[in-house]
C-alpha cells in the first residue's frame, strides 16, 4: 500500500480547521451589549450590576489599561431553537494563545450569583440544555482590561506594568457577543479527531498503531460531509468507535491528571488583580466539577482560599460545597507558593503553619504535600521544615527549566541539611499547565526517567494565571485516553492519591543530597533591593516583636499579647515573599505597593517592640540595653536588657602610602587612598585576610544584558566585561573609628563608610548607592587569602556547602547563589565570614596566584542591578546595605555576627535590667523564636536547631515558672512518638543532632 499518511493529516488539519470547529457552535443570534466603565479601581458586584450602562457593539474598543468595564448582554432565544443546547459565546477580543496574561471577566446572574469565568480558551456560557425557545437572557459581565505585559516580543521595556504610567488608550475590541446552537456530537467528534490525530503524531512512523489510526481517521473524514458537518457527525464518530475503543498496552505509563489553575499571587499583574483572578477561576472549576462527575481540581495558597472568603462569599459557598464532596481539594499547605531560596528561617517555618492552619481551621484538611511547581530551586533546609510542619511529599517543575544539566530523576527523595528526606515528584509533562494534547501526555510517558521500577507520574492541567483552569476539552481528552493504546493512561486523581501510589510502588526511591538548585533565574537574588530590603527587615523586626511581646506579656500583667496584630503581619509579609514578588520579578505597580507596605510594617512592628520593651524596663534612669540575638552581646544576655560594657578603644591613623589605618588591638585594617582595604589583619591568629597584591571592599560594575527574562536572569557571559570602581572623589577620616568614602560613575553616587567598632573583630561597611544606571550589575569584591575548595553560606536553620572550583557542569553553573546572614570561607584552624543585612546574591571564585602559588579566594557580594522588564524603572533610587568583614572567624562566629548586623541594639532609659525568658548555655544552639502560642492559651513557644553542623548538648532554663512541656510540631501540637523532655527547676537537657530543629511549648505554672 502507498504511504499516504502525511496526505491524511495534512486533510485532517484543513477539515477540522475550516469545516469541522466551526459547525460546533451551528448557528447563531447577536446578543445586545451595554457597557458600564468603573472609574478608577473595581467596585462591588452590586455597584456594578446597578450602574446604568450605555449601548456598545461588537467591533468597539474597550478597557484602559487596569480598568474594570461591566458589561450587561441581553437577548431571546428562537423559537426555531426549542430542544437544542443554547450557549451564550462571549469574546472580549481574546487572543487564544494568551490565556491569563490578557483580559478576563466574570460573568453574573441579574442576582449576582457567579456563572463562570471568561477567558481565551473558555468563551462560553450555558444558556439552556434543552432550550424550550424564546427565553429572555440577560447576563452581566465584570471585564478586566489587564494590558499585555509579555507580549510575542517579550521582555520590551513597557510602562502598562503601573496604572501610573500605563495611560488610558483602549486596549481590546470586541469579537463577539452571540447566542449559538452548541452540536455536542460535533463537538465530540472534534475531540476524538483531535485525540487521534495528536497521538498519531507521537507513534513510531513504522508502527501499526500510527497506521490504524490514519486509516480510522481517513474513513472518518470520508464519511464527513462537508456541507453538512453536523448532519453527519454521528457517522463521522462511528467510523472511529473501534480505534478509540482498543485497550493501552498493561506496561502503559500511568498519569494522575490533577485539576490545576497555577495562579501567581502577584506577577504581571498586581494583588488585587489576583483576587479576581481567583474568583474568576474558581467559577469556572465549581463550574465544571457539577458538570464533570470524575473531575477533580486541586488549589493551593491559603492566603488564595483566604482571598474568596474575604472577597467573594457567593463564590466562596461553591467552593466549600465542592471541597466538602472532595472534589475541590486544598493542596500544599503554605500561605502561598513562595520563593523558598531567600525566606529565613521562621518566615519559610510560618509559610506551612499559617497555610495548613487555614486549610485546618475552615474544611479540617490537613496536607501531607508541599506543591510549589514554579518556584526558582529549592534551599537545603526546606526538607526538615517540611517535615516539621507535618507534611511528607514535595512536587515541583520549575527544576526542568535548568539550561546546563538535566536532573537525573523524577520521583526521589531528598535529603536536607539534617539528614531528614522527602519524597519529591517532578511531572516528566514538563509543565505545570497541562492542556491534555497528545505531544504532553507522549512526552510524559518518554521522558519519565524512572522507568522499569516506577510508572507512575502527576500532570497538573488547566490554563494558569487566571486563564480559567481546567477546561471541558480537557477532560473529554482525558477521558479518551483513560485506556487506549499507545497513549499513557490518565486518571483524575487527588494530590494525595498519585502521592501514595508511587511512593508505594518506589519504596527504594534514588536519593538527592542538598540544594535543589535551579539553573535559571538566578538573578532574583538580586532585583528589587528595595522588597528584599523590606522582607529580611521584617523578618527581624516580627522576631523582636514576638519575643519582647512574650517576655512582656508573661512578666506584666497589664501587657496583652498582641495575637491578632501579629498574625495579620505574619501573613502579609508571607504574601510577599510568593514567588514572583521577592524575587523581584513582577511589575512596577508590586514592588511600589510592596515598599509602602513593609514600610508601614516596620512602623507597626517597632510600636509593637517599643511598647513591650518600656513595659518591661519600667520607670528609671538606667541606660538599658535589649539585646535580641541569640547570643549575649556586650554583657547583655541573649533575649534580655543590660548595661552594655565595651572594651578598648580604635585608633585611626595616616596611612604612609595615602589612607588610614584603623587599629583596635584584635584588627588591624588598611584602607588605601582609593578608599579599598588592602589589609585586614588578623592581630590574634597573627594572619592576613586580604589576598597579596588584592584590594577588598571594591566595587564592581558589568554590562547585564541576559538573553530573556530580564528580571530573573544573569547570564555568564556578563563576567567577561567589568569595570573595577577604583577612582574616589573622596577618603576622609570620620568619628568613631571610620572612614568615609565617596566614588561617583556613570550617572551613580556610591558612598560608604568603614568603621572598626572597639572590642570587635570584624569591619563594618555601610554603603549607599545613589543608583540611577540601565543594564548594569553591581557588585562588591572580597579577595581572600585562603585556601578552600568550598564555603558555607547560611539557609534556613542551618548553612550549607558550595564549592569554589568548577570541576564539573553542576558546580559550574551555579555561578550565582544564595545566601542568608553570612557566607563563609575557611581553612583548617582559620576563616572569614562577610555577613549582611539585606543581600542575598553572591558568587565565589578561586584562583591561583603566580607569584606565591597561593590560593585566592574571592567573595563578591551583589548589591544592585538595572534590568527594564518588567518594571522598566528596576532599583532607580537611593538604597542602603550594611556588610561586615570577619576575619579569624569560625562558623560560630559567622552566625553570631550575622545575627548582630541584622537585630542592632535597641536603647531606652529604665528602672531594670531585664532577664531574658528563655535562656540556652550553648552557643552552638540559637533561638529562633520565643513566643506566645497561637492559641493564646498563653503557653510558651521556643523554637531552636543546632547551628554549628554538629551535634550538641545545651540546656534550655525558663525565666518563668514552666509546669511541663512537650515537643510539639511547627503548628505547636504535641509529637505523638516523642516522649516529653524532663523539666527541673524551670530547665531542660537536650541533645541535638546536625541542624536539627526542635520546638518546644511550656506551660506557665
Amino acid at each position: 500500500m502507498h504511504d499516504d499518511r502525511t496526505l491524511v493529516e495534512a486533510r485532517l488539519k484543513r477539515v477540522l480547521d475550516e469545516r469541522i470547529r466551526p459547525a460546533v457552535h451551528p448557528a447563531s443570534v447577536p446578543l445586545d451589549v451595554a457597557v458600564w466603565n468603573a472609574p478608577g479601581e473595581p467596585v462591588p458586584v452590586a455597584e456594578g450590576l446597578a450602574a446604568e450602562p450605555v449601548a456598545t457593539r461588537v467591533g468597539e474598543r474597550w478597557g484602559a489599561p487596569w480598568g474594570t468595564s461591566w458589561f450587561r448582554v441581553t437577548g431571546t432565544v428562537p423559537k426555531e431553537w426549542a430542544g437544542k443546547t443554547v450557549e451564550a459565546i462571549l469574546d472580549l477580543g481574546f487572543d487564544e494563545n494568551m490565556p491569563g496574561f490578557q483580559c478576563e471577566g466574570l460573568v453574573y446572574r441579574p442576582d449576582g450569583t457567579p456563572v463562570k469565568g471568561l477567558n481565551p480558551r473558555n468563551q462560553w456560557v450555558r444558556v439552556a440544555a434543552p432550550a424550550e425557545g424564546g427565553e429572555e437572557v440577560r447576563l452581566h459581565i465584570e471585564a478586566a482590561s489587564n494590558p499585555v505585559i509579555l507580549d510575542y516580543h517579550p521582555f520590551l521595556p513597557t510602562r502598562l506594568g503601573d496604572k501610573e504610567t500605563a495611560g488610558s488608550e483602549p486596549q481590546y475590541t470586541l469579537e463577539r457577543m452571540d447566542l449559538a446552537v452548541f452540536d455536542e456530537t460535533v463537538w465530540q467528534l472534534v475531540i476524538d479527531l483531535e485525540v487521534l490525530g495528536e497521538l498519531m503524531q507521537e507513534l513510531p512512523e513504522d508502527s501499526g498503531r500510527r497506521y490504524a489510526i490514519v486509516r480510522a481517521v481517513g474513513r472518518a473524514l470520508d464519511a464527513v460531509d462537508l456541507q453538512d458537518v453536523n448532519g453527519s457527525a454521528a457517522a463521522a464518530r462511528a467510523a472511529l468507535e473501534d480505534v478509540l475503543s482498543t485497550p493501552a498496552e498493561p506496561s502503559a505509563h500511568r498519569i494522575s491528571a490533577v485539576g490545576h489553575a497555577h495562579i501567581d499571587s502577584a506577577w504581571l499583574w498586581p494583588l488585587r488583580e489576583t483576587v479576581r483572578k481567583v474568583a474568576r477561576t474558581t467559577s469556572n472549576m465549581t463550574a465544571l466539577i457539577e458538570d464533570e462527575p470524575d473531575f477533580v481540581f486541586a488549589m493551593s495558597q491559603a492566603q488564595q482560599w483566604a482571598w474568596i472568603k474575604e472577597h467573594r462569599p457567593e463564590v466562596w459557598a461553591k467552593v466549600k460545597k465542592a471541597v466538602a464532596d472532595g472534589r475541590f481539594v486544598p493542596a500544599g499547605g503554605m500561605w502561598v507558593e513562595s520563593d523558598t531560596n531567600m525566606p529565613g528561617s521562621e518566615a519559610m517555618a510560618r509559610q506551612f503553619v499559617h497555610g495548613k492552619r487555614f486549610f485546618l481551621d475552615e474544611f479540617g484538611v490537613e496536607n501531607d504535600e508541599a506543591w510549589l511547581p514554579d518556584t526558582f530551586g529549592f534551599a537545603a533546609g526546606l526538607p526538615q521544615i517540611i517535615k516539621a510542619a507535618g507534611s511528607k511529599w514535595l512536587l515541583t517543575q520549575k527544576i526542568s527549566w535548568s539550561q546546563t544539566n538535566r536532573f537525573p530523576h523524577h520521583t526521589f527523595n531528598w535529603e536536607g541539611i539534617d539528614g531528614t528526606r522527602i519524597f519529591t515528584h517532578f511531572p516528566p509533562v514538563d509543565t505545570y499547565n497541562c492542556s491534555m494534547k497528545g505531544s504532553e501526555i507522549a512526552h510524559a510517558a518518554k521522558n519519565f526517567k524512572d522507568k522499569g521500577v516506577a510508572r507512575h507520574s502527576l500532570a497538573p492541567t488547566g490554563w494558569g494565571d487566571g486563564g480559567g483552569g481546567t477546561t471541558r476539552e480537557m477532560i473529554a481528552k482525558a477521558a479518551r485516553m483513560r485506556d487506549l493504546e499507545g497513549s499513557a493512561t490518565v486518571r483524575w486523581e487527588t494530590p494525595a492519591e498519585f502521592f501514595e501510589k508511587a511512593e508505594a510502588e518506589y519504596p527504594n526511591a534514588p536519593v538527592w543530597v542538598g540544594e535543589l538548585y535551579l539553573e535559571l533565574h538566578r538573578a532574583t537574588l538580586t532585583s528589587q533591593a528595595g522588597t528584599k530590603q523590606g522582607n529580611r527587615r521584617s523578618e527581624h523586626l516580627l522576631r523582636e516583636a514576638e519575643l519582647w511581646a512574650a517576655t512582656a506579656a508573661v512578666r506584666c500583667e497589664e501587657f496583652s499579647y498582641p495575637y491578632e496584630q501579629l498574625d495579620r503581619i505574619w501573613k502579609t509579609v508571607l504574601l510577599h515573599q510568593f514567588h514572583d514578588i521577592l524575587p523581584g520579578s513582577s511589575i512596577a505597580w508590586v514592588h511600589r505597593e510592596a515598599r509602602a507596605t513593609y514600610a508601614a510594617l516596620a512602623q507597626e512592628l517597632t510600636g509593637i517592640i517599643d511598647g513591650a520593651q518600656r513595659t518591661l524596663a519600667g520607670e528609671g534612669t538606667t541606660e538599658l540595653v535589649f539585646n535580641a540575638t541569640p547570643h549575649s552581646r556586650g554583657g547583655v544576655p541573649a533575649g534580655g536588657a543590660g548595661r552594655v560594657t565595651v572594651d578598648g578603644r580604635t585608633a585611626i591613623a595616616s596611612r604612609a602610602q595615602g589612607g588610614f589605618v584603623l587599629d583596635n588591638g584584635l584588627l588591624r585594617v588598611e584602607i588605601d587612598g582609593r578608599g579599598l582595604v588592602v589589609s585586614a589583619y588578623d592581630l590574634v591568629a597573627d594572619r592576613e585576610t586580604v589576598a597579596p597584591g588584592g584590594a577588598a571592599n571594591l566595587p564592581q560594575i558589568h554590562a547585564d544584558f541576559p538573553n530573556m527574562w530580564d528580571a530573573w536572569d544573569v547570564d555568564e557571559f556578563y563576567r567577561n566585561t567589568v569595570t573595577d570602581l577604583t577612582d574616589a572623589d573622596e577618603v576622609v577620616a570620620g568619628e568613631g573609628g571610620s572612614v568615609r568614602v565617596v566614588r561617583t560613575f556613570g550617572d551613580s553616587r556610591l558612598t560608604q563608610v568603614l568603621t572598626l567598632a572597639p572590642g570587635g573583630r570584624r569591619l563594618d561597611i555601610d554603603t549607599e548607592v545613589d543608583w540611577h544606571e540601565t543594564e548594569k550589575f553591581l557588585k562588591l569584591a572580597f579577595p581572600l587569602d585562603i585556601h578552600a575548595e568550598r564555603y558555607a553560606s547560611e539557609t534556613q536553620y542551618g548553612h550549607f556547602y558550595r564549592a569554589t572550583h568548577t570541576n564539573t557542569s553542576w558546580e559550574a553553573a551555579k555561578f550565582e547563589a544564595c545566601n542568608h546572614r553570612f557566607v563563609h570561607v575557611e581553612e583548617p584552624g582559620w576563616g572569614v565570614a562577610l555577613v549582611n543585612d539585606s543581600t542575598y546574591g553572591h558568587d565565589v571564585t578561586r584562583t591561583v596566584r603566580a607569584e606565591d602559588a597561593g590560593t585566592t579566594t574571592t567573595v563578591r557580594v551583589s548589591l544592585l542591578r538595572a534590568p527594564r522588564f518588567p518594571d522598566p524603572e528596576t532599583d532607580q533610587g537611593v538604597h542602603r546595605f550594611r556588610h561586615a568583614l570577619a576575619p579569624g572567624a569560625a562558623i560560630g562566629d559567622a552566625v553570631r555576627e550575622g545575627y548582630r548586623v541584622n537585630l542592632p541594639e535597641r536603647c531606652l532609659t529604665g528602672g531594670s535590667e531585664v532577664a531574658p525568658l528563655v535562656t540556652v548555655d550553648n552557643d552552638a544552639v540559637v533561638v529562633t523564636a520565643v513566643k506566645l502560642a497561637d492559641d493564646g492559651s498563653g503557653d510558651v513557644v521556643v523554637r531552636f536547631h543546632e547551628a554549628h553542623g554538629g551535634r550538641a548538648r545545651a540546656t534550655l532554663t525558663t525565666g518563668f515558672t514552666a509546669a511541663s512541656v512537650s515537643v510539639t510540631d511547627l503548628l505547636e501540637r504535641p509529637l505523638a512518638d516523642t516522649a516529653a523532655p524532663e523539666l527541673s527547676g524551670g530547665a531542660v537537657a537536650v541533645r541535638l543532632r546536625p541542624f536539627e530543629l526542635v520546638t518546644l511549648r511550656f506551660s506557665r505554672g
